[in-house]
């Protein structure tokens, strides 16, 4: 495939990660709208594993990884400055900006994105990938409020490693497996502990033992025990408790019949799964976008900024932004 950066008219930029920033693009054959990663080879020498990460990325999604809830690679391609990543475009905003917004959800709410989020993991697990970094930023609604998983940056292949473990310190640290933290080699159980955690945060507002003192928070997620106000149900904490056991092992979803275990848990209690995953199932909440260029779930931090010059330099690109 020949495609490159001219093959796309840049429309607006939609997101910014450590590496470089996301833009909203039209592909000029097609009409189709993507979101392009627009990754600068320099920002990937300042630390050692970048390139690594992004080449995980790359090999993660090349595997055609299709899914109802997971974003999909369509494109990849480079200049002698950038890689680009062109992927499914979702504008129902990240789950993130809706908790910001919306503090906490109803556990219908949660029950329901939780319940999307364990499909995709299974889809994972059984290619052998872990995913490892389950977070509200990386969980995007589609227009019609559906989950949409994005970046595989610390995804990792495990099905060459001898027992299917790998022992790469990395994950957001709100969001760390107590073995990650000990540093031990740890598998795909540490994807559920991440589940609990997004779990716990979607009915409290905030994720367990949360501090901006990273320290405490780390001392929290090794020896402190979770707290939960009123507010939730009995049967949603036994689930958390059950997905963030500091023990990998004993962890509800470790095992060979990992997800199959998550998903009989009674906080499940009434989801069809075979509908949740042909999307027959009305989300709880719906986005409500006038199509595919209404923004008003993306940050203006982002949607705001114009497109850098050094991206219109690389290519001839038009900044038309209209409906067809």
């Amino acid at each position: 495939d020949n495609t490159t950066i001219d093959d796309f008219y840049l429309l607006k930029v939609i997101g910014k990660g450590s590496y470089g920033k996301v833009m909203l693009a039209r592909h000029k054959n097609s009409g189709k709208v993507y979101a392009i990663k627009v990754i600068t080879k320099k920002s990937l020498q300042r630390r050692p594993g970048d390139i690594a990460r992004i080449m995980a990325e790359r090999n993660v999604l090349a595997r055609n990884i299709s899914h109802p809830f997971l974003v999909g690679l369509q494109y990849a391609f480079q200049t002698t400055q950038k890689l680009y990543f062109c992927i499914d475009y979702v504008n129902g905003g990240e789950l993130f900006f809706h908790l910001q917004r919306d503090q906490r959800f109803d556990e219908r709410r949660a029950q329901f994105y939780v319940a999307e989020i364990t499909l995709a993991l299974e889809y994972l697990h059984n290619l052998n990938i872990v995913y490892r970094d389950l977070k509200p930023e990386n969980c995007l609604l589609d227009s019609k409020g559906h989950i949409r998983i994005v970046d595989f940056g610390l995804a990792k292949d495990v099905s060459r490693a001898a027992d299917a473990k790998t022992s790469t310190f990395c994950g957001t640290p709100e969001y760390l497996a107590p073995e990650v933290l000990r540093q031990e080699a740890y598998g795909k159980s540490v994807d559920w502990y991440c589940l609990g955690a997004v779990l716990y945060e979607m009915l409290v507002g905030a994720p367990p033992f949360y501090s901006r003192d990273s320290k405490d928070m780390f001392h929290g997620i090794l020896h402190g025990s979770l707290e939960f106000p009123d507010h939730v149900s009995p049967v949603a904490r036994d689930l958390i408790v059950r997905l963030t056991s500091r023990n990998p092992l004993t962890r509800l979803g470790s095992g060979v019949r990992g997800s199959y275990h998550v998903k009989a848990h009674r906080f499940f209690e009434g989801i069809n799964w075979k509908r949740l995953y042909t999307k027959e199932i009305t989300p709880p909440y719906n986005p409500d976008v006038a199509g595919i260029f209404d923004l008003k779930h993306i940050d203006p931090a982002f949607s705001n900024e114009p497109i850098p010059q050094s991206l219109l330099d690389e290519g001839t690109i038009s900044l038309a932004l209209r409906e067809e």
